[in-house]
């Protein structure tokens, strides 16, 4: 019998807290198509949920603390008291994101948020760019809600996510709470990161969802990321709009001699990103994978070269599946905040072996180590079951 991550929480559960749990919470980790550094930009962006996530079990401890199990890491346990300040524990970034997720909820509902024993397990690979830690952030929001008949709406509970992401030092876009807990069974979800507009895409039948890891761990937080973004900023003042959502590249052309060429480059993706966005789900969803293919490889193109965010296993993998799929299908790009993480494929369930053998054969030869890959169906988004 398969040991689901499910049963080992719940044994850990009962063995940390001496009793049964009274409450299960699921949360899933995210692969985005396409649409890469568009949502802090207020673009557009189509990520769906995936067979990957965090799963909680609880119980109320008659207290105002979260005492809290990770079982991922080594059961290493937390407790904190809930209030409207909480303090960043100085050495465990784990459980900084329930910190900065109850905080918020106690500023908003004051003493109905009250005490959980909680033991947390995980399946999403950590430092992959399937979004750990919003997964994470939603299923601990989602829980707290849930438990105590808070009534949060579900993109709401994505915002407190993101904001327990910038109370860490992580300036992120919206996406990957927004579909950790919005996401839909067989679905991806084009979200539009400025109105929060949310528009369910349907997968085709016919086309498998692959991700491929190129065990090279990003690590976003203090990194390029948040320097990518002010890029960003940079641009948009200099054109004089809010967003890069609202420029265009008539626009930036406009402003090329005001703006240094890095500056112009990072604008460049993001504008051409959105076009693309639109233009690939209204491809994925008629199953037209040529344009699709097309579109993402593009996107790929774009992140090598104007954003400057893949690395070379990323981009010896999106190769070595391009040339196993013909230029024709080669629905392939680095999908994730960048600097390693995943790639991702969309692809004819008949050439899935054909992918695998490429990779086993070749990617070791540019990385020195083994890629892991796996199928994955679209998923729905938190789910919390009293039990």
């Amino acid at each position: 019998m398969v040991t689901t991550i499910k049963d080992i929480c719940h044994k850990a559960f009962v063995e940390k807290f001496g009793a049964e749990p009274t409450m299960y919470e699921y949360a899933p980790g995210r692969v985005n198509i396409i649409g890469e550094h568009t949502d802090y930009n207020g673009g557009f962006v189509l990520p769906c949920a995936i067979k990957y996530g965090t799963c909680m079990y609880a119980k109320p401890n008659n207290s105002n603390q979260i005492r809290v199990l990770a079982v991922d890491m080594q059961n290493d346990y937390d407790e904190f008291e809930l209030a409207t300040v909480i303090e960043k524990h100085p050495t465990k970034l784990w459980v900084n994101y329930l910190r900065g997720v109850a905080y918020q909820l106690c500023e908003k509902f004051g003493d109905r948020v009250k005490g959980l024993d909680i033991a947390i397990k995980g399946d999403v690979p950590p430092g992959a760019g399937l979004s750990s830690s919003a997964s994470l952030e939603v299923c601990f929001g989602h829980l707290l809600s849930s438990a105590f008949n808070l009534n949060v709406p579900l993109m709401d509970i994505a915002l407190i996510g993101q904001a327990a992401e910038a109370y860490i030092g992580m300036k992120c876009g919206i996406m990957d709470q927004a579909i950790s807990a919005n996401g839909t069974k067989d679905h991806c979800l084009r979200i539009d990161c400025k109105s929060y507009g949310l528009t369910q895409v349907a997968v085709p039948s016919n086309l498998v969802i692959l991700i491929l890891n190129s065990n090279i761990k990003h690590q976003l937080v203090g990194s390029e990321y948040n320097d990518r973004r002010e890029s960003c900023e940079k641009a948009a003042s200099i054109m004089g709009v809010p967003l890069l959502r609202d420029a265009t590249m008539d626009l930036l052309n406009q402003y090329k001699d005001k703006m240094d060429d890095e500056t112009y480059r990072r604008a460049r993706h993001v504008i051409t990103e959105d076009e693309r966005v639109l233009k690939a789900s209204d491809a994925f969803e008629k199953g037209d994978l040529t344009t699709l293919a097309h579109l993402m490889y593009e996107s790929h193109e774009s992140m090598r070269d104007d954003f400057e965010i893949t690395v070379k296993e990323t981009d010896g993998l999106v190769e070595i599946v391009k040339e196993a799929l013909g230029v024709q299908k080669a629905a392939v790009r680095q999908t994730g905040g960048g600097f390693g993480g995943c790639v991702v494929a969309v692809v004819e369930p008949q050439m899935v072996d054909v992918v695998k053998k490429a990779v086993e054969a070749k990617y070791k030869a540019i990385s020195g180590i083994d890629a892991t890959i796996f199928e994955t169906t679209a998923c729905a988004g938190a789910t919390f079951t009293k039990l």
